[in-house]
């Protein structure tokens, strides 16, 4: 099995659950909003961002190791991680701007300084590469040994990160920068407090640790030569740190003076890290042993193009070319504009994927 299939199974499941997310939020009714479906139809949002960026930090670990058994110095391995953070930052610029001149005259010019999920990925990249770039390498220097040194370095990056994030959004605010720039740590905004609908460093920047983390456990030599026990030790991982967290939630200490469990607390963001594992581990039994590898896949097409599906959705969505009319829509009308999108993205996703192949071809 490819390395890479899994993780192309893993973000395309997360644009899956984004289209369903959005497309109920943005065109059911106020009516329909106040059903039992809805509600859980919106369980699964709180899966696609920090999936996303968690399959960020494991693809920068994946290439990492890939450029290290190369032989290419520490270095310009950073330099690359970093720069493709850049880019992704520079899209998320790009994509607020394009969403700002579509809804003139609408749009508020803060818009374009919104920190969404594009910036926080290229910014966690951007944070990863520096990490890469700290825990060291060279010729000199066992494989092993620093492969070891960034998962620690990234488990205790993610846990600084979300102990902290609590206080930076309550009690030791940066007031004292300006609203642009305290939007990145804790999503601020406009607002004379954070929004819980932004993505500032704490806590999203953590997720990002976390699949670096796992990634560099899934290089390690110990993986390679017994994979599926590896993927069973994650299971553990996963279900034990889920347990944790429920269980320090109600009993454990009260150290914050403002909790706020479903979206500061380092709780939670243990019991979505369990959840993420174990996802992950049952994609990857899935294209190991299921019907993953079996003809074509539309969850894993979808995967391929995330980018690109993410993009293009949210204009069809959300934006002034909905297809549906926002916010006056019953259950079944939205439901067949869900499937519809669907479709229209994987066209579009297999689409790209030809368009690139006969580029290859020609070049």
């Amino acid at each position: 099995m490819k390395r890479l299939a899994y993780i192309d199974w893993m973000r395309g499941l997360a644009c899956v659950l984004m289209f369903e997310t959005h497309c109920y939020d943005s065109w059911l009714s106020a009516e329909a909003k106040k059903t039992e479906f809805f509600r859980y139809s919106q369980m699964g949002g709180t899966l696609p961002a920090p999936l996303f960026i968690f399959l960020a930090g494991v693809s920068v670990a994946l290439v990492t190791e890939k450029l290290r058994g190369k032989g290419v110095a520490r270095g310009a391995i950073a330099k690359q991680v970093m720069w493709r953070g850049a880019e992704i930052f520079g899209l998320g610029i790009l994509f607020r701007i394009q969403e700002f001149i579509l809804g003139i005259p609408i749009s508020p010019w803060t818009d374009l300084l919104r920190v969404d999920v594009l910036n926080i990925l290229g910014l966690s990249m951007i944070l990863l590469g520096i990490l890469c770039w700290v825990a060291g390498g060279g010729d000199a220097v066992v494989a092993a040994m620093v492969r070891t040194r960034n998962l620690v370095l990234a488990l205790a990056a993610a846990a600084v990160v979300s102990i902290v994030t609590p206080a930076l959004w309550t009690t030791w605010r940066p007031q004292f920068l300006p609203w642009q720039v305290e939007s990145y740590v804790n999503g601020v905004h406009i607002f004379d407090k954070p929004q819980v609908w932004l993505f500032p460093i704490f806590p999203w920047a953590a997720f990002a640790f976390l699949g670096l983390a796992v990634g560099f456990w899934l290089c390690t030599d110990f993986v390679k030569r017994r994979e599926e026990l590896g993927f069973l030790v994650l299971v553990l991982a996963g279900v034990v740190t889920f347990c944790a967290a429920l269980a320090l939630d109600r009993w454990g200490p009260a150290v914050y003076a403002v909790y706020d469990y479903w979206h500061t607390s380092p709780n939670f963001f243990l019991a979505r890290c369990g959840v993420i594992v174990v996802i992950l581990c049952f994609v990857y039994a899935w294209c190991r042993w299921g019907w993953g590898p079996v003809g074509f896949s539309p969850v894993q097409q979808l995967g391929r193009t995330s980018l690109l599906v993410y993009w293009v959705h949210i204009e069809f969505v959300y934006g002034r070319l909905s297809i549906l009319p926002k916010g006056r829509c019953e259950i079944a009308a939205a439901t067949a504009g869900l499937c519809l999108i669907f479709l229209a993205m994987l066209g579009l996703s297999v689409a790209r994927t030809r368009w690139s192949l006969r580029r290859e071809l020609v070049g």
